[in-house]
């Protein structure tokens, strides 16, 4: 993703700041969109990895594109965290509406799977 693609999201997302230690998405749970992490660093647990994300990395992404619609991680923010929360059907007109985002938002999410 881009810097013009953080600021398609930045008009249509809001910001939110997650305390250290909360948890922002839990397995199993159904993906009502995106985050992008703006400031902080947050942790991602899955059966097969944890790794830690910081700025400018979009988490959730996974489950908007996903056949059951669910979240496949645990997310929780291992220091104070600033993030963009975009709602599934905003994620989904900016994807209607430019191919080319919808191409990277879905290279990030299958590249995040080819190293989980």
């Amino acid at each position: 993703m881009d810097a013009d693609d953080l600021q398609a999201l930045e008009a249509v997302g809001a910001e939110a700041v997650i305390a250290c230690g909360q948890v922002l998405i839990e397995p199993g749970q159904r993906g009502a969109g995106l985050y992008v992490v703006l400031e902080g660093t947050v942790e991602v647990e899955t059966p097969e990895t944890t790794r830690q994300l910081g700025p400018g990395e979009v988490i959730g992404e996974i489950a908007l594109f996903s056949e059951d619609g669910k979240r496949t991680a645990r997310v929780r923010a291992v220091t104070d965290v600033r993030v963009l929360a975009v709602d599934r059907v905003q994620v989904e007109r900016l994807c209607a509406d430019d191919e080319a985002f919808a191409h990277r938002l879905s290279t990030v999410t299958a590249a995040r799977g080819q190293s989980a």
